[in-house]
């Protein structure tokens, strides 16, 4: 079974210039399964599904770089029950993310590793590994990912690199900074798209959406279809990005 499955599309025209990097907050899985009746569990299964859809559309479409919030260092303080529902989500996508590797996508895992059971590490390592050298789009997935935790790692290797006399503190620049940072070598976003109504970035890649664009919506993350992503690629097109500039 193909792990993107049937090939979803959109009547809307695309602008010709897309975002070299676009970010996404999964946000409203929770809210989507309550509006039914369901168990929290139900939405973030739907939630999977469309990620899914989703993923392979960005690819369709050509965007070069994708980011996905999948779990923060906060989540981990939700029901158990959760929890472990998004755990054993997160597993069944790193079996089946290996029927995707043919189709030349590099996979990267934004976050601290070493929180997760000592097989999945390994499993995620091996996936990094494995597709390191595909170079068609890359995906991120952030998981045991938080903005403020990344910005303190990277400043405790400088820190210690500075203590070993490796480099002076005013060696330092952003570019170092962001040398360090789970995201080294890949760009900025550019557009950050949260649906379910919430007017936040949730401590997501706040170093890295300095000068995103934001995009937010009322749909819930289940509910977001390739036209949702072609509505705010269009809106993203419009805008004038200055850069602190006139």
């Amino acid at each position: 079974m193909a792990l993107f499955g049937k090939k979803e599309k959109s009547e809307l025209t695309l602008p010709e210039k897309l975002p070299e990097h676009v970010g996404f907050i999964m946000d409203g899985n929770g809210r989507w399964a309550k509006k039914r009746g369901l168990p929290r569990s139900f939405g973030h299964r739907e939630g999977a599904k469309q990620f899914k859809k989703i993923v392979r559309y960005c690819k369709d479409i050509g965007l070069k770089n994708i980011s996905f919030y999948a779990f923060s260092t906060e989540n981990w303080q939700r029901p158990d029950d959760e929890v472990n529902t998004i755990m054993e989500l997160f597993r069944d996508y790193i079996v089946d993310v290996r029927n995707f590797l043919s189709e030349n996508t590099r996979m990267i895992f934004l976050g601290d590793k070493s929180a997760f059971d000592a097989d999945l590490q390994e499993k995620m390592i091996k996936l990094e590994e494995d597709t390191a050298h595909y170079t068609e789009m890359n995906l991120m997935m952030a998981v045991n990912y938080g903005g403020r935790d990344e910005i303190t790692h990277a400043a405790r290797i400088l820190a210690q690199k500075a203590l070993d006399g490796e480099i002076k503190p005013e060696d330092i620049t952003e570019q170092s900074v962001a040398d360090h940072l789970y995201t080294a070598g890949l760009p900025d976003v550019d557009l950050l798209i949260r649906p379910s109504g919430e007017l936040r970035l949730s401590n997501y890649l706040i170093w890295q959406c300095a000068y995103a664009e934001y995009y937010f919506t009322d749909v819930l993350w289940p509910d977001f279809t390739p036209a949702e992503l072609d509505k705010a690629l269009i809106e993203y097109a419009r805008r004038n990005r200055r850069f602190g500039g006139v």
